[in-house]
């Protein structure tokens, strides 16, 4: 029932489906910030092990969603040109 929840919510049916998202806080010194997510307005937890190249807030961004070890993380997180 959760999962369902967490899929709807997320769009996670499509396994490495890529979304777009705004940078919403980045903390390069801490290493983790926040995106706002498109299509739903959710936020998802960055880590600077995920990121590829540099991002900064207000960034528009693209990235996956997968399950970390505290839940929901973007990962493979570029900077769109």
């Amino acid at each position: 029932m959760i999962r369902n929840f967490i899929n709807k919510l997320f769009n996670l049916n499509k396994e490495n489906e890529t979304k777009e998202g705004t940078v919403k806080f980045f903390n390069a010194k801490k290493g983790f910030g926040f995106i706002t997510i498109n299509d739903s307005q959710e936020e998802i937890f960055v880590h600077t092990t995920n990121v590829v190249g540099k991002i900064r807030e207000k960034n528009k961004v693209t990235f996956n969603i997968e399950k970390g070890k505290k839940g929901l993380v973007a990962t493979n997180v570029r900077v769109i040109k």
